[in-house]
């Protein structure tokens, strides 16, 4: 852009010259190294802080599916990168062993409760002891408890999706045999249900940013466009400034001066929606400072978003 403002002027140059508005002194032969300069030094320096730009992303929650209990898998209804609802089935664990500990717990509560209501019967009518009976009521509620707990694992036999989203990579399949291991994840669901687009910023240029301030973003999956919406947030922290316990004393370390990430949101929800995760693009942040750098800004953005059709980086 610069470049293309500098030939602008030289072309007016060349035409005053060529017609005699003005005499080619010393002064017009310096005249574009002077223009040159106030040009960086006036306009496209500040722009940097006044219509700061950096790359966007588009970033969306992982859930790693464990199931919570163990089993051998009997149906995956479920197809990859296709649109769930909360609670969709996403795959089944044989039930059998569960309805069989049921229906164990189920009987022995039964024997119970009605070996309690003697003991009652006979403590009321002074023919057993009070300890008889405050046993059985013991032997009753802990088989209830332990009841509550074999149907939530019979429940668990189904496993749902925790939100709106997509599984992805499904290798899962009828037969095998999952685990409620942390570790041990079957599935990865991708939850839609709301999308961080992020922006990084050089730390030289983030000082003006606030929240509510417009930005217009392009993506490469949607080449030639632009798209506007407003700042949320500057994310207040970033990898290196964090410290974790450990019983270790601060072991020094290069300092860098990373982006900051700062998060937007689009006017188009349903753009956000349509863009896969991952989707990568440029973007630019107009603060109040240095509005006359607004309009060159806006001018780049568009050929960055016109160059997206054949440049693949």
């Amino acid at each position: 852009m610069i470049v293309a403002m500098l030939c602008v002027y030289l072309v007016l140059l060349f035409a005053l010259v060529k017609f005699g508005v003005i005499s080619f002194n010393l002064f017009w032969k310096v005249s574009p190294f002077i223009v040159l300069l106030l040009l960086n030094l006036g306009l496209f320096i500040p722009m940097g802080w006044g219509a700061p730009q950096g790359p966007v992303l588009v970033v969306r929650n992982s859930v790693a599916v464990v199931p919570s209990v163990a089993g051998e898998v009997i149906d995956v209804p479920v197809e990859a990168n296709k649109p769930l609802r909360a609670g969709d089935v996403l795959f089944r664990i044989d039930p059998v062993p569960f309805e069989a500990q049921v229906k164990a717990i189920e009987a022995q509560l039964k024997l119970s409760a009605t070996r309690l209501a003697q003991m009652t019967q006979l403590f009321e009518r002074d023919s057993g002891r009070g300890f008889d009976v405050e046993q059985r009521q013991s032997e009753v509620d802990q088989l209830k408890a332990q009841l509550e707990g074999a149907k939530w694992n019979l429940d668990k036999t189904v496993v749902r999706a925790p939100g709106d989203g997509y599984v992805t990579n499904v290798a899962l399949r009828k037969g095998a045999r999952v685990a409620n291991l942390p570790l041990a994840p079957v599935m990865a669901f991708i939850d839609t249900s709301d999308s961080i687009v992020g922006v990084e910023i050089a730390q030289i240029d983030a000082r003006y940013i606030e929240p509510g301030q417009v930005v217009e973003a392009t993506f490469k999956f949607k080449p030639g466009q632009i798209y506007s919406g407003k700042v949320e947030s500057v994310l207040q922290a970033v990898a290196t400034g964090q410290v974790q316990a450990s019983g270790l004393a601060v072991t020094p370390k290069n300092i860098a001066s990373v982006p900051f990430v700062v998060r937007i949101r689009l006017d188009d929800a349903h753009l956000v929606r349509s863009l896969p995760a991952g989707s990568a693009g440029d973007a630019a942040i107009f603060t109040e400072h240095v509005k006359l750098a607004h309009v060159i800004r806006k001018v780049l953005l568009r050929q960055i978003a016109i160059t997206n059709y054949v440049n693949p980086f």
